[in-house]
């Protein structure tokens, strides 16, 4: 076997030699067991699915949350003539048709999916009829709930694997502590000696903490770029401050652009692929931007406002120097960030009635049912990744039990003649698509149908409804679009466990539990800022592992090699808090006057004072209102508490 894998690697990958660790992962899953590959960013995670496929039978798919990562790592392999493809939503028809085709011969060897597409019904049924290698879960500590990023969706992989056979399944990170690695290695039956971590330590990244008062932030970060004048990221919290301070660094002469969710997708791809190509030199970006991003020579990362986690901390960091090459990582530290980013934890916390609404909507159906999240959100005025986490805890607590998720309707467009279609199928077959057909309601183009409906106007199975679908658009005799998405469950316990003001209370405590750990998690980035000793011996310790020695590049070692004072914290600039003012109380009691749908609570009207969409008020377009955000940077409870008086 090492042959095979030393050969492989040659041939397909021009390396002489394996990276730490990637060679014992390779061992494991192809002696057929399952193993969690814990490597620091750039470290090659990647080549240990990746080879190991090619000598595996069957397709391996590849979960990734990131479309930008999917189409690299494709290309990637394609250029080295490894069948290679990727299912996501930026596909047009023809594409996706030629993916399922490939699949049907033969010549794809790794798939890429979201995680969200393993809850579909129909791509289940066509995974159904495919040889599984394995399945490598990328980003998995975004399976753990005391992890940073905690995803619903990813705790479903798990079940996935095990209800289709699939095994192994490798699991890979680039961040997670030890009791975030013991979550994903419990979820996904790993044993102990599987787990492969190699050291998180990459003396090539020298640690800067500069304390700066906020209001002088952009004038020393436009030195430091003139002065560095190489490939740097800037990352900030707000879009708007992504804008603001790109739009400051260009008039400075920094050849710099902004790069968030919000802006239109031209505007995005046109940043990232002039930063990748060179022509932008500087990215000032919120976290959206640099998840699967492979630039060798980013030679600065700055943090402009404080990390939310030590977690996306590291993350973030280690996009520079992956050529090894001596890159600094910078954080211009000030204690004002806090308030933004803790009003944002507080923010996602549904109101206690929302939260009953919710519950009690979702255990006093029948044995089973099925709900739309994007209606359950805009009834409930609650995150769709909220309902999501609430409906995985239900899960988690034994009390519902998911059966997947489908689509309520289809629509279908005829690619060939319908005659021409069924003179291909014997004739029974004709009989139960002319059936099928019949049971849609036809418009000009399209036809619409319900799998439901047309499962018991026909009696037949849903599955053989929906098999027949996949069938032909497989074949490319029709087109596809779903719609009205939603998922099913079936309720299980007993019902003295269903109680929903039981239920509702321990939800309650849940969250409240995360806004604490999200706070402290907060907490621990000014420890690290004020911390005056070694700070990668600081942050390797946090991740589980100990260094023999100081680095001696960071802040603090520099500090103490020119004998500064080391015994007293190093003070994090504050600007003394804003308080509400009787200006601000008038701005609120107009506001609740208006008597808008979407702002019936107080916590409804401070989130939306704070700066925080929700479900009820983008659907109203309240955003676009002056006073939205007008708050945002005084604290969440001190506004909460005077809505509190008001309503």
């Amino acid at each position: 076997m090492p042959s095979d894998l030393s050969a492989t690697l040659r041939q397909h990958f021009g390396h002489a030699a394996f990276r730490p660790g990637q060679e014992q992962v390779m061992q494991a899953l192809l002696a057929g067991r399952s193993a969690l590959a814990l490597f620091p960013t750039s470290a090659g995670k990647s080549l240990c699915y990746q080879l190991p496929a090619l000598l595996m039978d069957g397709v391996t798919l590849v979960i990734s949350p990131l479309i930008a990562l999917m189409k690299d790592q494709v290309e990637g392999l394609r250029a080295r003539g490894i069948g290679a493809a990727r299912l996501d939503s930026s596909l047009k028809l023809e594409e996706v048709q030629q993916v399922f085709e490939d699949l049907r011969t033969g010549a794809v060897k790794l798939l890429y999916i979201a995680p969200e597409r393993l809850m579909n019904e129909n791509f289940i049924e066509r995974l159904k009829r495919l040889k599984i290698a394995m399945m490598a879960v990328d980003e998995a500590h975004c399976i753990s709930e005391w992890g940073h990023n905690f995803r619903p969706e990813y705790l479903r992989l798990a079940l996935v694997a095990r209800e289709l056979g699939i095994k192994p399944v490798l699991a890979l990170t680039a961040t997670a502590t030890p009791s975030v690695a013991a979550d994903i290695r419990r979820a996904f039956e790993i044993a102990e000696a599987d787990h492969v971590q190699t050291s998180f330590h990459r003396p090539n990244l020298h640690y800067r903490i500069t304390p700066c008062a906020a209001a002088k932030r952009k004038e020393l970060l436009t030195k430091l770029l003139l002065k560095r004048k190489v490939p740097s990221i800037v990352y900030v919290t707000l879009q708007q401050t992504a804008e603001e301070v790109a739009t400051h660094l260009q008039r400075q002469g920094v050849n710099a652009l902004a790069y968030h969710a919000g802006l239109p997708d031209e505007h995005r791809h046109a940043a990232q692929d002039g930063f990748m190509t060179g022509r932008t030199e500087v990215i000032v970006a919120t976290i959206a931007f640099g998840m699967g991003i492979d630039k060798a020579d980013i030679r600065a990362v700055y943090h402009y406002n404080l990390p939310k986690t030590l977690e996306n901390y590291m993350q973030e960091t280690g996009r520079a120097g992956r050529d090894g090459k001596a890159s600094v990582c910078e954080m211009l530290a000030s204690q004002d960030d806090c308030i933004v980013l803790e009003n944002f934890t507080f923010g996602d916390t549904p109101t206690p009635q929302a939260l009953r609404q919710l519950v009690d909507h979702l255990l006093r159906q029948g044995e089973e049912f099925d709900v739309s999240i994007y209606e359950l959100s805009g009834s409930t005025d609650i995150r769709p990744l909220v309902i999501e986490t609430v409906l995985t805890n239900l899960e988690l607590d034994g009390l519902v039990h998911p059966l997947g998720m489908f689509y309520a309707t289809y629509q279908y467009q005829f690619l060939q003649p319908e005659a021409r279609i069924l003179a291909g199928h014997k004739p029974e077959r004709q009989a139960f698509l002319r059936r099928l057909f019949a049971c849609g309601k036809r418009g000009p183009k399209w036809t619409t149908v319900n799998p439901d409906e047309a499962a018991a106007d026909l009696q037949e199975p849903r599955e053989r409804i929906m098999k027949a679908l996949s069938w032909l658009e497989e074949s490319g005799e029709i087109q596809m679009k779903p719609s009205g998405a939603r998922q099913r469950y079936r309720l299980c316990g007993d019902a003295a466990a269903r109680d929903p003001e039981r239920v509702t209370v321990k939800m309650q405590r849940l969250f409240a539990g995360r806004e604490e750990r999200d706070v402290q998690r907060l907490s621990q980035i000014l420890e690290l800022a004020s911390h005056r000793g070694c700070l990668t011996r600081w942050l390797l310790r946090y991740f589980g592992e100990e260094m023999e020695a100081d680095c001696g590049t960071c802040t603090s070692c520099q500090e103490r090699a020119k004998g500064q004072d080391m015994t007293e914290p190093r003070p994090i600039p504050q600007s003394p808090a804003r308080d509400l003012n009787t200006e601000d109380v008038a701005i609120m009691r107009d506001l609740i006057s208006q008597r808008h749908a979407a702002l019936r609570t107080p916590r409804q009207v401070t989130r939306f004072l704070c700066g925080i969409t929700s479900p009820a008020t983008s659907r109203a377009r309240l955003t676009r209102q002056e006073t939205f955000g007008l708050f945002e940077r005084i604290p969440f409870a001190d506004v909460l508490a005077q809505a509190e008086t008001m309503l």
